[in-house]
């Protein structure tokens, strides 16, 4: 109910006392009225504002001079005690009215500060839970959010401007110079409008018809930024804890950056290490079976029979030169997102028989049985798929006695292709699953043991991962290790018959 119906409503009561006690119930006793009139009096100050209750009071003590203190029907007081009884029910009803309004205005207090509390609970526990990725951007969202606010801003200093992350809108930006003169010294005067609350260090900017209120963000003894806020009038003290509040996000936030900027370069310095000291390995191999199988070919005594196998040497070094060369270009073209699937109907064994032709080299009298019971075509990019089944097929020649089989078989369920890589080697120790596929990694066991760089099984999950492949490791029942890839696509049956592939 408006105040101002709440003091007709008073009034009203006042003239329906009135009317009681001279027309229904005639009372002659000027106490049962006056502590009659001033329960209503009271009632209306427990129950409205200050100004209703005031305005209730003057009411009843008019009406209580008028009908109820002779001469009855006039404002006039002939007994000068009168004037005592009425200046003390008039003064006690203020009084009442005033503490009553006292302490609902304390409990109204304590209402909001209990409300502010729990949205700065909520505040602190959405920053919290925040991504990392949304930090210093969705503080002001949550800002914004939580206290019902038309417009916040996190405004952070840069070497050239301001960075703000907004939420909400104004009528106008909030200009670079405006943010610099509250951030740098809220006491000095400048043209912005605004006035200053030296105690909390806040300044009110005026933007078009919308004032909004700058706080200093500080962690400790020093200013980080601005929190811009407009919308709705907060208490001083709270605004200064949503300011702290924001302020140890957006220190967390910026914590966090440069411990992400810190482990990338750490991650980089490692990986060049890696790099380096993989090329250094595996170039310097090749390079001297070719140095050697060269110098061998100048031999005047070497038998035609010896020249051919110094020959076939030097295109075996060669060839795993180029296959270290592509290893690394396609790592390159992964890092930075220029694959792109060109998708082919295909039959899923031509695609094991040329997986199996590119890394013949390394595979040597290894036989690689391969079959598949459907007779249908897959529509995948052939190349990249092909491309990351090699390098699971030198995977398994690597980690696998000379001359024991590997198992490739092909699945069809629903859309969903599965091609299997199995070997009869030693299997995947429990302590090398999770970072198999993790560049440069070779294994603990295994890396003073097998050569290689450790490239081949993330470049196969990234080429994958272009076409939405997804490929996974384990153990074989009965040992080895068996390497899963599989893709959702479409398939239609083929023209033409099963093509097997033997060993």
């Amino acid at each position: 109910m408006p105040q101002w119906a709440r003091a007709g409503v008073a009034i009203g009561c006042v003239v329906a006392v009135s009317w009681t006690y001279t027309h229904v119930l005639p009372v002659t006793n000027s106490t049962i009225v006056a502590l009659t009139l001033l329960l209503v009096v009271l009632v209306v100050g427990a129950t409205s504002t200050l100004w209703a209750a005031v305005v209730t009071s003057v009411a009843a003590m008019a009406a209580f001079n008028f009908f109820f203190l002779p001469p009855v029907g006039t404002l006039a007081i002939a007994d000068p005690e009168n004037w005592v009884v009425l200046v003390t029910f008039l003064a006690v009803s203020l009084v009442a009215t005033n503490l009553s309004s006292a302490v609902r205005a304390r409990a109204r207090e304590a209402l909001e500060r209990r409300d502010e509390m729990a949205r700065l609970f909520d505040v602190s526990r959405d920053v919290l839970q925040m991504p990392d990725s949304e930090a210093i951007s969705g503080v002001a969202t949550i800002v914004a959010r939580r206290f019902d606010l038309s417009y916040a801003a996190v405004c952070l200093p840069q070497a050239e401007g301001w960075d703000v992350h907004a939420a909400g809108s104004l009528p106008g930006p909030l200009g670079p110079a405006e943010l610099s003169a509250a951030f740098t010294g809220s006491e000095r005067s400048s043209e912005l409008t605004r006035s200053l609350d030296d105690r909390k260090g806040s300044a009110i900017a005026s933007v078009g018809a919308t004032a909004v209120r700058l706080v200093p963000l500080r962690v400790g003894s020093k200013s980080i930024g601005l929190l811009a806020t407009a919308g709705r009038r907060f208490e001083a003290g709270a605004l200064d804890a949503l300011g702290g509040v924001v302020a140890i996000a957006v220190d967390r936030a910026q914590l966090l950056e440069a411990g992400k900027a810190a482990e990338v370069a750490r991650q980089r310095e490692a990986v060049k290490s890696a790099l380096l000291a993989s090329l250094g390995h595996d170039l310097r191999t090749p390079l001297t079976a070719i140095r050697v199988a060269a110098s061998n070919l100048q031999a005047s005594w070497l038998a035609p029979e010896d020249l051919r196998e110094q020959s076939a040497i030097v295109l075996s070094e060669v060839e795993r030169l180029a296959r270290l060369f592509q290893n690394i270009l396609d790592m390159a073209r992964i890092d930075a997102g220029g694959v792109s699937p060109d998708e082919r109907w295909v039959h899923p064994m031509e695609i094991v028989g040329a997986a199996r032709d590119l890394v013949q080299h390394a595979l040597g009298s290894r036989p690689v049985n391969a079959s598949f019971g459907a007779d249908v075509l897959v529509k995948v990019d052939p190349r990249l798929t092909a491309a990351a089944l090699s390098h699971l097929l030198e995977n398994a020649a690597q980690y696998s006695p000379p001359g024991s089989p590997i198992d490739v078989g092909a699945h069809l369920e629903g859309g969903t292709v599965t091609l299997t890589v199995r070997d009869y080697g030693p299997g995947i120790a429990a302590t090398d699953l999770p970072r198999l596929f993790d560049r440069f990694y070779r294994g603990a066991n295994s890396a003073a043991r097998v050569e290689g760089t450790g490239m081949g099984l993330s470049i196969a999950r990234g080429l994958l991962a272009a076409e939405r492949g997804r490929i996974w490791a384990e153990n074989a029942a009965g040992g080895g290790a068996k390497f899963t890839i599989a893709f959702d696509t479409e398939v239609r049956r083929a023209e033409e018959g099963l093509v097997e592939i033997d060993a």
